[in-house]
């Protein structure tokens, strides 16, 4: 199969971090969220990454290239018209099965149905509590897909569609994605790829629903500090030895070598990457880039990029990079 990641997106909950770093490329827990889920395809046969690219397309570019084992193709999304209009950019590639991952988010989903499972495509999805913010999925008694509903005002289903998917069928697919195309724009003056799914059950095609165990959202501050967290919870943490004179650590926590740190308390729920210094202060629930220096100082609720200096001061559900503070949203 081959598999298409959409990295267009220009990541504006997480300025001002973004626009020196790619989403996909933000660390979590000391990596790229990317890694993370290139990690779960892993043992399957990919013929080739075809990355839709957009902000920041040439780092992008550059870290796929020298860090994935897999031949991979780059295509710009010059005109941000939604999921659809993403997807379409891929169709001159495309002469067999896909699957579609979005990467901003990280899933415990079982990627082994693609094997086993008889459909012309799989969706997977999770029951969540805040329907209205989803594109959510309404199945028959088997699993199988009915409809999927943009965002509904009334509970017609909790099934919140992820962002991932592996699509059999991809010539109706891509009949789907013309379709859509060709009709007014949906909220935002975007097309949807989901409209497109509804497309192929509109024609009998058989698209199964499968559950994921967790889905983790890294594109806003407060759902990244969570997955930093759930992270550390899942075996990421670690503590080198001797972190310092007078410190307090509260675990969680994620501290790199190289990191130097003495009259502090840290923790719980912490990232710091390697080079930071940290003195006389107090960071928690908290992702600290490299070389990061604090001084006196109360960091919490935050992510701060690399090469940032905090000194004498409260940062609290914040960003900071680049000399930029702005608060979370």
């Amino acid at each position: 199969m081959k598999i298409i990641v959409p990295l267009a997106g220009k990541g504006t909950r997480l300025l001002p971090l973004t626009k020196r770093v790619p989403k996909p490329l933000i660390r979590v827990a000391g990596r790229p969220v990317m890694d993370y889920v290139m990690d779960t395809v892993k043992g399957f046969d990919v013929d080739e990454l075809i990355v839709i690219t957009g902000h920041l397309k040439h780092v992008v570019e550059r870290y796929i290239v020298t860090q994935y084992p897999v031949k991979a193709k780059f295509v710009e999304q010059k005109a941000l018209d939604g999921t659809a209009g993403a997807i379409n950019l891929a169709r001159p590639f495309v002469d067999q099965p896909v699957l579609i991952i979005f990467v901003d988010t990280l899933f415990d989903a079982d990627l082994s149905l693609i094997k086993t499972v008889d459909a012309d495509g799989i969706l997977w999805a999770k029951e969540v509590e805040d329907y209205q913010r989803f594109g959510v999925i309404v199945t028959d008694q088997r699993g199988y897909m009915k409809t999927i509903v943009e965002k509904p005002s009334t509970p017609v289903s909790r099934l919140a569609n992820i962002g991932l998917y592996y699509v059999k069928d991809w010539k109706t697919l891509f009949d789907g994605i013309a379709h859509v195309l060709e009709q007014p724009p949906g909220k935002g003056g975007e097309y949807y790829l989901t409209d497109a799914f509804q497309y192929m059950v509109d024609r009998g095609r058989r698209l199964f629903t499968a559950p994921v165990g967790g889905w983790y959202d890294c594109g806003k501050v407060d759902t990244l500090l969570e997955t930093n967290q759930h992270l550390l919870e899942q075996g990421r943490a670690r503590i080198p030895q001797g972190p310092g004179p007078r410190c307090t650590i509260v675990p969680p926590v994620y501290i790199e070598d190289g990191v130097t740190i003495h009259d502090a308390t840290i923790g719980p729920n912490v990232s710091i990457e390697g080079g930071s210094y940290v003195t006389e202060s107090t960071i928690a629930n908290s992702i600290l880039g490299r070389n990061v220096r604090v001084v006196r100082s109360a960091v919490a609720d935050s992510v701060i990029g690399d090469d940032q200096v905090i000194e004498g001061k409260t940062i609290q559900r914040s960003v900071l990079d680049a000399g930029e503070l702005a608060p979370a949203k």
